[in-house]
């Protein structure tokens, strides 16, 4: 069963009963839960619509007071409130309206769906989790302010943890294990992506692999020699760069035999500089830089508007039925003699309708995007360990119609929607994180043997 109710507390009353509406009393329940707490109680039916508990079990549940109707899950004896869904991150100031600095205001528009979806979202982090009386100190986003209100381990937890560096501390790899293997807690979205291992987990399925531009790891001049003569162009990338840092475009000129080399210096200027040989570009642009850890990618002649170069950002996630759904695309137009889309290398986002002038061709276009990122989507978790929830996809498309993949992301930026026309689409993208949570919990009570395998 899949329902909501309020939940009301019973100021004067401190005994364990519990007041259910007619169509819950027919459960044999004697206890509830919430998150990972459970007590024993007494259920007696009454004629209303919501579930009514006293002030002294709402203390025992550690149950927030928070006016929100939660979902309820039944298993056998049980009845679970909420879900509590716990979301891990780091970099906690000590400032109560900007508890996550710069990052205060993605998470409070993501806890606010909070009531859109039912249920219980929190931030947290390794420091907040008192381990002996198995209770957390969540940051709640209610009424447009922060509250810090102590809770039960959450029934599944979201992983947004900002970087690669906070993600291999060992505060945070023993929790990750200690909830899971201990408390058998679902876990979303574990981990970054490193974007030759995704390159060479997607090769594995052929229709996959035909998405997927040459790529492959800096391990020789050879290499980009060959490509170049193969491609006229290519990229090289830092193996686990973001933001477009570090991105390197390499092209041959057949007519004159000249190499250029386009990229950002360290100043974030734009250049474009000659080279006799592909041997004094690297010498001139990479000097002392450990090409060891860069990939070579093939160069795609992308669609162009105005003479600037077009990708696409598509993000899927998966919703309440696990099932994963389109939940944004936007295109990225590059800026004027930029190697790439990014925004702080020049690059606007724009609308798909924005960039292509007819409704035919702005359909054929979003189904191509959105069939890629699907299949992607569907390929990407039978090939990755842990359970994923969301992915962002970095796409073009070529002169002949033709999709490339360029990154996965497994926690994708936010930058596209801040274009205006993109609001539907940042709201569904924070509901659909928070549904998949749901969808967890309730799989982790009823059907735990399809999650824990």
């Amino acid at each position: 069963m899949k329902k909501r109710y309020r939940i009301e507390i019973n100021k004067k009353s401190h005994d364990y009963k519990v007041y259910l509406p007619k169509e819950l009393i027919e459960y044999p329940i004697t206890r509830i839960a919430f998150g990972n707490k459970i007590v024993v109680v007494q259920c007696l039916p009454h004629n209303k619509g919501k579930i009514i508990i006293s002030h002294s079990l709402r203390k025992e549940l550690h149950l927030p007071e928070l006016e929100i109707s939660l979902h309820v899950f039944v298993d056998k004896d049980t009845m679970f409130v909420g879900p509590l869904i716990g979301i891990l991150t780091s970099g906690f100031t000590s400032y109560p309206l900007r508890p996550l600095g710069k990052r205060t205001s993605f998470f409070s528009k993501l806890l606010s769906v909070n009531k859109m979806v039912g249920a219980l979202p929190f931030l947290f982090g390794e420091e907040h989790i008192n381990w002996e009386q198995g209770l957390i100190k969540g940051y709640f986003y209610e009424d447009s302010s922060w509250k810090v209100i102590e809770v039960p381990f959450p029934n599944v937890v979201y992983d947004r943890l900002p970087n690669r560096r906070t993600e291999k501390r060992a505060a945070n790899k023993h929790l990750k294990e200690r909830l899971q293997s201990d408390y058998l807690i679902p876990w979303y979205n574990p981990g970054f992506f490193s974007k030759m291992d995704i390159f060479e987990r997607l090769q594995q399925d052929d229709q996959a692999n035909d998405y997927l531009p040459e790529t492959h790891s800096f391990t020789s001049f050879s290499i980009i020699e060959r490509m170049l003569s193969d491609y006229g162009h290519i990229y090289l990338k830092p193996e686990n760069g973001s933001l477009g840092l570090g991105i390197h475009q390499i092209l041959f000129d057949r007519l004159d035999g000249k190499y250029y080399c386009r990229y950002r210096d360290v100043e974030g200027h734009k250049k474009l500089t000659k080279f006799n040989s592909l041997e004094t570009l690297f010498k001139k642009v990479f000097f002392k830089r450990n090409l060891s850890r860069m990939i070579v990618q093939q160069g795609i002649n992308l669609l162009r508007v105005d003479g600037r170069i077009i990708d696409f950002r598509v993000h899927t996630n998966k919703d309440d039925q696990g099932e994963w759904q389109l939940a944004a695309i936007a295109a990225k137009v590059g800026g004027q003699g930029s190697a790439t889309t990014h925004i702080n290398n020049g690059g606007e986002v724009m609308t798909v309708e924005e960039i292509f002038p007819t409704t035919e061709e702005q359909q054929m276009y979003k189904d191509k995007l959105t069939s890629a990122a699907l299949y992607l989507s569907k390929v990407l978790e039978t090939q990755i360990e842990g359970i994923i929830g969301e992915i962002g996809f970095d796409l073009g498309i070529d002169r002949n119609g033709k999709v490339w993949l360029f990154e996965a992301n497994s926690k994708p930026g936010r930058s596209i929607f801040k274009h205006p026309q993109l609001k539907d689409f940042e709201l569904l993208s924070r509901k659909l994180s928070i549904e998949f949570g749901i969808f967890l919990a309730e799989k982790a009570i009823t059907k735990p043997e399809e999650l824990f395998k």
